[in-house]
């Protein structure tokens, strides 16, 4: 594996792995599977050390991952059309939203 790897390749890489596994799983049980990593990133983030943490950070991420394949969407493609000309909020590369206001 190179040194950087990308989101469309770290999202393949998932697939490869686990795609039979998730698909038999469905979206319902996956998310349970998410959001019990994300609460041990929480755990972490709170008590853990730096390694426990960034090994939490990608739980989080290879199980959003695994969600995506299942229901069939790119998530690159997704963070492009959201994010890619700036904050959804304000439209700005920094961001100039209300602090209230979720971005």
């Amino acid at each position: 594996m190179p040194a950087d790897i990308s989101l469309r390749e770290f999202q393949q890489l998932i697939r490869q792995m686990y795609h039979e596994k998730d698909v038999a799983r469905g979206i319902d049980g996956t998310f349970m599977w998410l959001m019990e990593e994300v609460g041990e990133l929480a755990a972490a983030l709170r008590q853990g050390t730096l390694a426990e943490q960034s090994a939490e950070f990608a739980d989080v991420l290879a199980w959003l991952a695994t969600i995506a394949n299942v229901a069939e969407v790119d998530l690159s493609e997704a963070v492009r059309n959201k994010y890619g000309a700036g904050c959804p909020g304000c439209g700005k590369l920094i961001c100039t939203c209300d602090d209230a206001e979720k971005p």
